[in-house]
């Protein structure tokens, strides 16, 4: 299966706004905690008058003046030791029963209360210290009290400037963060009717008041089957849906985030978000100029692959394929995003469980892709990689097409470096798949990859022959490397000097093991003779003039020998000294071509049995 990081309930970062805190805000600072407490104490006070009486632009000024201080995450525990909770919740709720010209000149100090709270639900303890202060049902009105018909800017004076939009916002956010990985308080925001108004807010004109709704669904819907389903039955699938379409990334980004946490392990869900007409919105924002947007969207597309429709149609793999979404996926994975890659391939490989998409991702460019990833250092690459590769080797026309491009080389080579073992378990399968589809009896796909031996393009040659060295049958060896060329391809590669040492040695394991499967399968009496043991004069008449009765010059050096161990070691020098060639009767014989130290080697093997051979010059040695 793929591998996938459980999705997590998003935080959202509050947006800051300048600050203009006269006192240092350094940890430990007597000015600055005086300060806080002089500011807690000044609003606690203004709770307790009367709404006529209460300032409201010094009240304004204060609880901006502390937002600025809890936006220092090491000041929030000091701030909330100092009783800030306490102080703050019933700034949500003030001026609630004022007239409405009353209530509107609050607006800001309650924008000020969630934006406090929000910043300071940074830890459970705190989370819920502001919940037993019963903030969520203050937090849960403001959230009602929002017009949904306003605009981001309103035309109304009393409004501008501190219209219920923003009010909205903050308390969304503040309810996101109070919630963020907190079973009690998701499960609270539920019975405080507080789901009903967040999806209400999704149809908003203002598209800030959209994603903050959006966000706080979000993390609400995250591992939580009661909150999905009250989610879904308050009618967010089709707003949700639309805001998919939406021009804001912002707004589609939170949108696709909602929808993924609530198909997440929900088959019933992700069946009625597909009958919502989600499929072609999701695969449009694999093209997003939003990142985020695009790895959710790519995550999603997994999930729905695995969905199967209730019609009769096609399954929703070949659905999601013939929307469009395979390019911009490929695309997607040579992204420089981890993340987007890792979902790209999350997706593809979900996809690659489809006969007929198996073939279109290859020919749509996925397989140098998804090699690549197979040797990346980060394990989900490696094994979302290596899922998709699984899947598109049950294809017999990407049989050809992985071997051509070296795949098998690849994957034989990492497989064992792999840092996850269902990772390599993977790679061997798709190996053995591959050797299942050459070893056919209607040998369709071998003759198609034997077939590949006769490109002009060198590097698949090699590619085809190393491969064929390892996994075709043996009956077909003498076909492929005799008959089909197989073998001098292998030779070429080995004796090729401008091919990097990894190909080089891949060439040699290649004749290896071919070499042991001819081996193997002759018999004994084709086995060829073994040479006789010869008589070597030994190690003191190396170069030695000690009867000495022909001298060789190689790069101008004398080396001296003996004509009697020449003849009985190579038919060559038999030749050479007994069929009148003029070096019969010469004295000297000039070697060109040949390094000193290859010579000097080659006739300490005539002279003793054998030699050490140093690396740099042992092709030269063999080829001598």
């Amino acid at each position: 299966m793929p591998m996938l990081d459980d999705r997590r309930g998003t935080k959202r970062k509050l947006a800051t706004e300048p600050s203009n805190s006269p006192a240092s805000q350094e940890p430990g600072s007597s000015a600055v905690e005086a300060e806080v407490q002089a500011l807690i104490q000044g609003i606690t006070a203004a709770c307790e008058r009367s709404v006529e009486k209460i300032d409201r632009s010094g009240l304004r000024k204060q609880t901006h003046q502390l937002a600025d201080y809890c936006k220092s995450d090491d000041l929030v525990e000091m701030i909330v030791g100092q009783g800030a909770v306490a102080a703050v919740v019933p700034l949500l709720t003030v001026g609630e029963k004022a007239d409405a010209a009353l209530q509107q000149s609050f607006s800001e100090i309650r924008k000020e209360a969630c934006f406090i709270l929000g910043l300071l639900a940074v830890k459970p303890d705190f989370q819920r210290k502001i919940a037993e202060a019963d903030a969520l049902p203050g937090l849960v009105k403001l959230l009602e009290a929002h017009n949904i018909n306003s605009p981001a800017r309103s035309t109304n004076p009393a409004e501008r400037g501190g219209g219920s939009g923003g009010v909205a916002r903050r308390a969304a956010d503040a309810i996101t963060n109070l919630a963020h990985e907190n079973i009690d308080i998701k499960n609270k925001v539920r019975s405080e009717k507080g789901i009903a108004p967040l999806v209400r807010l999704l149809s908003s004109m203002d598209l800030k008041v959209q994603r903050a709704a959006a966000g706080a669904l979000r993390t609400l819907a995250f591992k939580n089957e009661d909150n999905k389903s009250q989610i879904v039955e308050c009618g967010a699938l089709p707003l949700l849906i639309q805001m998919l379409r939406a021009e804001d990334p912002g707004v589609h980004y939170e949108a696709v985030g909602v929808i993924g946490n609530l198909v997440h392990s929900s088959t019933e869900i992700k069946q009625q978000v597909l009958q919502e007409g989600a499929l072609q919105p999701v695969i449009n924002l694999l093209g997003s100029s939003c990142p985020e947007s695009q790895r959710e969207a790519a995550l999603l597309l997994g999930q729905f692959a695995t969905q199967q429709p209730d019609d009769d149609g096609p399954d929703y793999k070949s659905r999601i394929v013939q929307r469009g979404a395979v390019p911009p996926l490929i695309k997607m994975l040579a992204s420089p995003d981890n993340q987007l890659k890792e979902m790209a391939a999350f997706a593809l490989g979900r996809l690659a469980q489809n006969t007929h998409n198996q073939a279109g991702i290859v020919q749509c460019g996925g397989l140098p892709q998804l090699l690549d990833l197979l040797e990346s250092k980060h394990y989900n690459l490696q094994h979302n990689a290596a899922f998709a590769l699984y899947g598109l080797s049950d294809n017999e026309d990407n049989v050809p097409c992985i071997i051509q491009a070296g795949g098998l080389q690849r994957m034989t080579d990492c497989a064992d470096r792999l840092q996850v073992q269902a990772s390599k378990d993977c790679v061997h399968k798709t190996i053995g798949r591959i050797r299942q589809k050459l070893e056919r009896e209607d040998k369709r796909v071998l003759n198609h990859v034997i077939y590949s031996l006769r490109s002009s393009d060198r590097a698949m040659q090699q590619a085809v022959a190393v491969s064929l060295a390892q996994l075709a049958p043996t009956s077909e060896l003498k076909l492929i490397f005799v008959d089909k060329g197989g073998l001098e391809v292998l030779l070429d590669l080995v004796t090729d000097k401008h091919l990097t040492t990894k190909r080089l040695i891949e060439g040699a394991a290649a004749l290896l093991e071919l070499a042991k499967k001819v081996n193997a399968t002759s018999p004994v009496e084709a086995q060829p003779q073994q040479p006789q043991k010869s008589v070597y004069l030994g190690e003191e008449y190396v170069n030695s003039k000690t009867l000495a009765d022909i001298c060789f010059l190689v790069e101008g050096r004398p080396f001296y020998a003996h004509r009697i161990a020449l003849l009985a070691s190579s038919e060559a020098f038999r030749a050479m000294f007994n069929q009148g060639f003029r070096e019969s009767e010469a004295s000297s014989i000039e070697i060109p071509n040949i390094s000193y130290e290859v010579f000097t080697a080659m006739m300490r093997y005539i002279y003793v049995g054998s030699v050490e051979v140093e690396q740099e010059w042992a092709m030269q040695l063999l080829q001598v």
